[in-house]
């Protein structure tokens, strides 16, 4: 396949999605209505005028035979007073309008049985268009309450094009809070175990370093139970509360010696 053919595939695809999407079908039903009404009325049209002619060569018919009556009368008359030459002359009148009524007559004839036609075919196209007419409401009814029950369902499992954005923006927000959370989380451990440091405020190096003592004293103590509890000896694990201070004191301090933290160098 060349590529202006597949270029032309590509194109009457895309335009017949998108006419698909634009297409409401309510709207070509009432067009098509619309143009059956157009016909309708110009078949009624066409009666009219059919009915129009008729009644055209009806009024000629009548006035040539008012006209030929009259030669009558008036030949019998050129008779009565001895004019055969009247009288033959008014016979001859009376013959042209002889043809001339024939003709009238069947022009009148064939124009009749047209417009008893259309008024049939009119008829009949009435009855069509009111039927399709009522199939047109009926299906329009149908598709807008199809509709509306497809909008309501998309909007209840949120599979709709509105909702489906609603939902990927509270899932951002979402996650978006979730991670400052764990951010500000974990800067807040950080700066508790001494990895960062607070640059906003005073500096405070004693507990700095009692922090850092309790996280290294509370680690010795869970790795000696944990010892004890496989059996492999060690000493008793102590209490996982006890401060820095208490974990390197002495078995029986004297009470006026005890100090918050274990010297170093001199005292």
């Amino acid at each position: 396949m060349s590529v202006m053919k597949r270029m032309s595939m590509i194109f009457k695809s895309k335009a017949n999605n998108a006419l698909d999407r634009l297409e409401d079908p309510r709207e070509t039903l009432d067009y098509s209505y619309q143009r059956q009404l157009e016909m309708l009325q110009k078949v009624r049209r066409g009666v009219a005028d059919v009915a129009t002619s008729r009644k055209r060569l009806e009024l000629q018919i009548t006035r040539l035979e008012k006209d030929h009556n009259k030669l009558t009368d008036q030949g019998r008359q050129a008779l009565q007073v001895g004019r055969e030459d009247l009288a033959r002359a008014a016979l001859e009148r009376r013959a042209g309008l002889d043809s001339q009524l024939n003709d009238l007559r069947a022009q009148y004839e064939q124009l009749q049985g047209e417009e008893e036609k259309l008024t049939l075919a009119a008829q009949r196209l009435q009855a069509k268009v009111d039927a399709f007419r009522t199939r047109k409401e009926t299906i329009k009814a149908t598709y807008t309450a199809a509709e509306a029950q497809t909008r309501i369902s998309e909007a209840f499992s949120g599979i709709s094009e509105e909702m489906g954005d609603v939902g990927m923006a509270i899932q951002r927000a979402e996650d978006r809070t979730a991670q400052l959370q764990a951010r500000a989380g974990a800067i807040d451990e950080l700066l508790e175990s001494g990895a960062l440091e607070d640059y906003t405020g005073p500096r405070d190096d004693i507990q700095a370093e009692l922090n850092r003592m309790n996280a290294s004293t509370g680690v010795e103590l869970e790795l000696e139970r944990l010892k004890a509890e496989l059996g492999q000896g060690g000493e008793a694990p102590r209490q996982l509360d006890a401060g820095p201070a208490q974990a390197q004191q002495q078995p029986a301090p004297q009470p006026q010696q005890q100090k918050p933290w274990p010297e170093q160098g001199g005292s």
